[in-house]
């Protein structure tokens, strides 16, 4: 039998990021898009304008700066998300 998996991440809402790590953030969210586009490529994803997983073609395939901005968002939640964790448990990026 499986065990319930329940998800418990960082309690990062009291965090505030600063505004001189916003622009870290973004550059953060361009390298996650980038490393997640490699390894698809890595595993033979392709460009395609529709998503298809059977023929490994996915639209996101583009630069960062061509993704539509809710794709964008989704990269720099996990970049801020990443930072305020680091904030969260007492470290201090200069």
């Amino acid at each position: 039998m499986k065990q319930k998996y329940i998800p418990q991440p960082i309690d990062t809402s009291d965090v505030i990021l600063p505004d001189k790590l916003k622009a870290l953030a973004e550059d953060l969210a361009k390298n996650v898009h980038e490393v997640w586009a490699k390894s698809r490529m890595e595993q033979g994803w392709t460009y395609g304008e529709e998503r298809n997983d059977k023929k490994k073609r996915h639209s996101c395939l583009i630069p960062y700066d061509e993704l539509p901005e809710e794709e964008k968002d989704y990269d720099r939640n996990t970049s801020q998300e990443t930072l305020k964790s680091i904030v969260k448990l007492g470290y201090s990026i200069m």
